[in-house]
């Protein structure tokens, strides 16, 4: 999201450059503040070209509320990637202790251009909670997996929904995947994955048909992709298969998301309330935590989409 602030504050940079070309016939004391004005756009943009995104990405608003402590996280001081940027933590889950697994934490800068240029670098930033929940609900009902071909979209720089289906179910088979490489490139665990994007057609065509399940956390926010997600979903899966997706509600972008299954031909069923231990995180919050959590954008919805056969 703050990748949208970012390239829309470089774009008006741009068009504040370009009104100053075209200025010479105004008067002079509007040409004098046209020309300060395009300077100072100029200057900001250089800041931003080089400004690293550390606080500006870890600290904003949205990012306040960090997690619904599903997993304990500890540093995995045996482990290092030595070669790349990141540091080891070992994650386990607080309600199913005996599944544990150590991932790559991002720990290093993520650069303005990365975040420009790069397809959604939101993955790359932090676990969100959308995608911890989604995680511990696969723990508690990994027999829903059992024989199942599973593919998680979406998943960021560790997949850790995908994983724990991975270590903890009888699957058939599972794939993780992110439409960018950064992320794809922290995924170090030996099991499949790939860089996946849903909006290009050679990455969705060669996988047609394939899974039973396909499930996503906190993916339907940007604007451009949404619906070639639902295009993607639709054609992942089997005839009959199922689509688990964890997500907030974020303004009418959940509704705006349903709408198009919906039209895709999809039956959608639309939960609230799906787990004890999660609604009592979330009233807890919304009681002591108001001035950081907000339901609207932190308390992920749980949505089931079935294909038709």
């Amino acid at each position: 999201m703050e990748s949208r602030v970012s390239d829309a504050v470089a774009t008006e940079a741009e068009r504040a450059s370009g009104e100053d070309r075209t200025s010479g016939g105004a008067a002079p004391g509007l040409a004098g503040s046209s020309s300060l004005g395009a300077a100072r756009w100029k200057l900001l943009r250089q800041v931003l070209k080089q400004k690293h995104l550390d606080d500006c990405l870890r600290h904003v608003s949205v990012r306040r509320f960090e997690s619904f402590n599903l997993f304990s996280i500890t540093d995995d001081v045996e482990r290092e990637a030595a070669e790349e940027f990141g540091a080891w933590v070992q994650y386990t889950s607080v309600f199913y202790p005996e599944y544990s697994i150590s991932l790559r934490h991002n720990s290093g800068s993520l650069n303005i251009e990365d975040v420009l240029t790069s397809f959604d670098n939101t993955g790359n930033v932090c676990i969100w909670p959308a995608e911890e929940v989604l995680a511990y609900y696969c723990l508690r009902h990994s027999d829903a997996f059992r024989d199942l071909a599973v593919c998680e979209l979406g998943g960021g720089m560790t997949c850790l929904a995908g994983l724990m289906v991975a270590i903890s179910a009888d699957v058939k088979e599972v794939l993780l995947t992110d439409g960018n490489e950064k992320a794809i490139r922290s995924i170090l665990i030996q099991i499949e994955n790939s860089v996946l994007r849903w909006d290009n057609e050679t990455d969705v065509s060669q996988l047609e048909g394939h899974f039973d399940m396909v499930m996503c956390a906190d993916c339907l926010f940007l604007d451009q992709y949404r619906a070639s997600l639902v295009d993607a979903i639709k054609r992942l899966l089997q005839p009959r298969g199922k689509a688990m997706v964890f997500a907030p509600r974020r303004g009418t972008t959940l509704n705006q998301f349903c709408n198009l299954a919906e039209k895709a031909g999809f039956s959608i069923q639309r939960h609230e309330n799906y787990d004890e231990h999660i609604s009592n995180f979330h009233s807890k919050f919304q009681k002591e935590n108001q001035d950081i959590y907000d339901e609207n954008l932190h308390y992920p919805l749980l949505l089931i989409l079935t294909k038709s056969g």
